[in-house]
Formats: C-alpha cells, sequence, structure tokens
C-alpha cells in the first residue's frame, strides 16, 4: 500500500508540531503541509494530491466542520479538538475518527489505523474491478466479501451499518455511515429510502402504502425519499 499523504489544518502551533511528529513516527503517513487556516488549506488542496486530513474544529472564520463541508469528493478527515462536545458533528460530515486534544502518539495511532483499514479497503475494490458485484467491509478486524445479491438491506445505527444478509440471522457490523455506503452501491440495485435504510430493490416483498417488507420486517418509506421510490414503482408495475 502506498503511504497516505496527510495534510494538518490547526491554528495552534503546538498542535501542528505534535501532530507533524506523529505523521513523522507512522511509516505509512506522509505529511504533504501544515496549514495554520482553513483558507491556507484550501491553496494546498487545489495544488497536490491530499488522501488524509487532520483538522482541527475551533478555527477563527471558518471553523473545522463548517470546511469539511465545502468538500466533495475530498480527502477523508480525522477531526482534532479540545471540545468533546465537537464529536457528534464530526461524525455528522462522515469523519473517519475524531481525536480528543491533548491526545498521545498511541491514540493518533488508533485514528491512523482506522485510516490505513479504510484506504485498504478502497484499494481492495478497485483491484476486485467493478464494484457492482461485491464490496469489502471492515467488520471484526478483518476484511469480509459481501457479495451485494445477498444484501436485503443496510440499516445505519449510530456511526455503525447492520448488513442484512439472506439465510443469514446476525447480520455483519461495519463503523461506516450509510452516506458513505449509499456512494459506493449500483444506483440501480439499492435505494436509500430511509435515513436509516437502503434497500435491495430486488429483495421486495410487498409494498403497502409507505411500508416496505423484506424477509417479514417492515420499513417506512420517509417522506423526503417517496417521490424517488414511486418512481421507481411505476416502471416495474403491470
Amino acid at each position: 500500500m502506498k503511504k497516505i499523504k496527510c495534510l494538518i489544518v490547526d491554528d495552534e502551533p503546538l498542535a501542528l508540531d505534535v501532530v507533524e511528529n506523529y505523521i513523522n513516527r507512522t511509516p505509512f503517513l506522509e505529511l504533504v503541509a501544515r496549514c495554520s487556516s482553513a483558507f491556507e488549506a484550501m491553496e494546498q488542496l487545489g495544488k497536490q494530491q491530499v488522501d488524509l486530513l487532520f483538522l482541527d474544529i475551533q478555527m477563527p472564520d471558518l471553523t473545522g466542520v463548517a470546511f469539511s463541508r465545502t468538500l466533495k469528493n475530498g480527502p477523508k478527515i480525522i477531526f482534532t479538538t479540545a471540545f468533546e462536545e465537537y464529536a457528534l458533528e464530526g461524525f455528522k460530515v462522515d469523519a473517519l475518527d475524531y481525536l480528543l486534544k491533548p491526545f498521545n502518539y498511541e491514540e493518533f495511532l488508533k485514528a491512523a489505523n482506522k485510516a490505513k483499514e479504510w484506504f485498504q479497503m478502497v484499494e481492495a475494490q478497485k483491484e476486485s474491478g467493478k464494484n457492482d458485484s461485491h464490496l469489502f467491509v471492515k467488520s471484526e478486524y478483518k476484511l469480509i466479501k459481501i457479495n451485494l445479491a445477498e444484501v436485503q438491506y443496510f440499516e445505519g445505527l449510530k456511526d455503525y451499518i447492520k448488513i442484512h444478509l439472506a439465510g443469514q440471522p446476525k447480520p455483519i457490523m461495519t463503523l461506516m455511515s450509510l452516506k458513505a455506503l449509499e456512494e459506493k452501491l449500483p444506483s440501480d440495485k439499492f435505494m436509500r429510502i430511509h435515513r436509516s435504510y437502503i434497500v435491495n430493490l430486488e429483495k421486495i416483498e410487498s409494498v403497502e402504502r409507505s411500508r416496505i417488507v423484506i424477509d417479514d420486517f417492515a420499513m417506512v418509506v420517509a417522506e423526503q425519499y417517496r417521490e424517488k421510490f414511486q418512481e421507481y414503482l411505476s416502471t416495474k408495475k403491470i
């Protein structure tokens, strides 16, 4: 695996020094630049490839969370902050992890390894070719191949996803957001119907008003997804 190119963004020079030192001690990370504001980071992102941001949340003018929301298809993010209450905001923008200052190298390495595992998963998917038939997900310290044809539905649960497979009573758990997963799934086979559910369209057994049933489990199609789902149904009705 190639080194993960990192950018540090923090308005505190000491915090920049700490993260830079930790990156230099980690063999699979490579520091490309350090920035004292989100605006400097924007310039760097325009100049070179960056895989991973170590991003402070509390910064003047533009916070780390606000900055992260401007990044479309940009680098992955590990937030760093002295304020624990911002953890939830970090996960809402699909951050890989959250480091609470002051953090030691062991805590940093744990977050960095999580990033490494994510990039390994992406590489595995690329090597397997077009990933419209299967995915690799991290679960219980290993990568598990998921055949999409066997998936009944994906269920979001806080920071995790439950993958419900046909013929398996126990779902597979993986640390990922539904938003990130949705981007990887073939849109002609899977559909988001609720903030907590993505369903395999081929596994739907029945539809009653705004309720979908798969394997005797009923899910409500949320209002924001109903129009799209009704469009799909209209193409399948006879």
